[in-house]
């Protein structure tokens, strides 16, 4: 679709909101890959999305998801004398009073108030960014920590079923639809030499021993809003994969992505390894965010969420390289097989130096 007639729907799909006053201009905006996201300004700043219907096939329950976690944080941000409209996301109504506009062709639309004087980073370029964050996302396990986590829709089902991801992962290479598996010998033996990391956190929910919360899911540093002033992080955003699931792959996946000393797609594998620096960071942050609401065994755990989920990924990116690369985009040949061999690499880093993430973890949980 060109970009003019994307903002005519755009226009009008704004003029269903309850906005205070006429929309001024409507712009394309940020850098996010999933979801068509505009500004509309006018008397304040507002936040206009079309839903991904490819990725999130049940947007009215992710909408569901959404109203009930940031009505429940208003709560509890208003009770802490904090500033509700800054601090979590404010849905805004249709003038019919619902929280998405549903257009001609079927496309789903919602609206927020813009976080006025806040940013957002793609990358860690500064060591408090990294910490922000994490302190952040903590928060943010700790603020839901009495929400019932069951109640909420799975909005994307098996998303982190890591053991679930390792079978169709076996039925990828057994199948081998695109003649792809003999270059990839190595890799495949790498993930079926630890089958044991797919299940482990899985076991310890089935058993109990670790609770159901409401995660996150995507805890990448660009979904925290971070005020332009103070230099804190203010405000989690992008909710759509707002599941029940485990803390430890929340702080796991923040780990994977961020406290990497190499690109997602670096193919110099040498350059790859876990920044144990950035990963005490990131470890005190989450911890200190999570205000002693987190379990022990949780606590004990969070070495092994940051290493289930880059096993995970690169799982994923193995899969889709196996399957003909229909999943994640490439820009290159090999572009999947490049990004699975990273997270192969980080998670052997991860395990050479096993012993020394358990201290940091261990220390800063006595801080």
């Amino acid at each position: 679709m060109e970009e003019k007639e994307m903002l005519g729907l755009a226009e009008k799909a704004a003029q269903q909101f309850e906005l205070a006053g006429e929309a001024k201009s409507i712009r394309p905006y940020g850098s996010g890959h999933i979801n068509d996201t505009f500004l509309v300004e006018g008397e304040r700043g507002y936040i206009l999305q079309r839903m991904n219907r490819s990725i999130f096939t049940s947007p009215e329950e992710v909408m569901e998801n959404i109203v009930g976690v940031t009505t429940f944080l208003k709560d509890k941000i208003a009770s802490a004398g904090g500033d509700v409209l800054r601090e979590t996301l404010t849905v805004i109504p249709t003038k019919e009073n619902l929280p998405f506009y549903l257009d001609a062709q079927g496309e789903y639309w919602r609206m927020y108030y813009l976080i006025e004087g806040a940013v957002s980073y793609d990358r860690v370029e500064h060591e408090k960014d990294f910490y922000e964050s994490a302190l952040a996302f903590g928060n943010f396990q700790q603020l839901l920590s009495d929400y019932p986590a069951a109640t909420l829709h799975e909005t994307i089902p098996g998303f982190h079923d890591t053991k679930a991801r390792y079978e169709v992962f076996l039925k990828a290479v057994e199948e081998d639809a695109c003649g792809r598996a003999k270059y990839a010998a190595e890799e495949i033996e790498f993930f079926r030499s630890r089958k044991e990391t797919a299940c482990v956190l899985g076991e310890l929910l089935a058993a109990g021993k670790m609770p159901l919360r409401v995660t996150h899911n995507d805890t990448k540093l660009n979904n925290i809003m971070v005020d332009q002033e103070t230099g804190k992080g203010i405000c989690v955003i992008d909710l759509d994969t707002v599941m029940p699931g485990l803390a430890v792959n929340d702080f796991g996946d923040a780990i994977r992505f961020g406290a990497s000393t190499g690109e997602e797609d670096e193919t110099d594998l040498s350059k790859v390894s876990c920044d144990l620096r950035l990963f005490r960071i990131y470890t005190e942050g989450f911890l200190k965010g999570c205000n002693g609401n987190l379990t022990d065994m949780e606590i004990a755990m969070l070495p092994m969420g940051a290493k289930v989920m880059t096993y995970e990924n690169g799982i994923r990116f193995l899969t889709d390289f196996l399957k003909g690369d229909v999943y994640f985009k490439i820009h290159r040949e090999n572009h999947n097989l490049d990004r699975c061999r990273t997270q192969m690499k980080l998670v052997a880093d991860m395990e050479e130096k096993w012993g020394e993430l358990e201290k940091i973890v261990q220390s800063c949980a006595k801080q």
